[in-house]
């Protein structure tokens, strides 16, 4: 049953992880010190995010560490 219920999860956060702050910032035409304002927000938001969905999951160690990399580089568009 869990599997079950990751696997939903994890099909709408794939559905919905398109916009990237990269994107985002290439669909503003942002350049610069704007461009950099935005993507340092931008991450800044996606780690605060990253950390709440790590604490959700009770994750820690390098299972945390390797989520947090990854759910930032998603969410940045690294």
């Amino acid at each position: 049953m869990k599997s079950i219920i990751l696997a939903a999860a994890l099909s709408i956060l794939a559905t919905s992880a398109f916009a990237t702050c990269k994107s985002d910032s290439a669909d503003k035409k942002l350049a610069g010190a704007a461009l950099t304002a935005h993507m340092k927000k931008c991450e800044s938001d996606a780690t605060a995010a990253c950390e709440k969905d790590s604490a959700d999951k009770k994750l820690a160690g390098a299972a945390k560490t390797a989520h947090m990399k990854k759910c930032v580089a998603d969410a940045v568009g690294n």
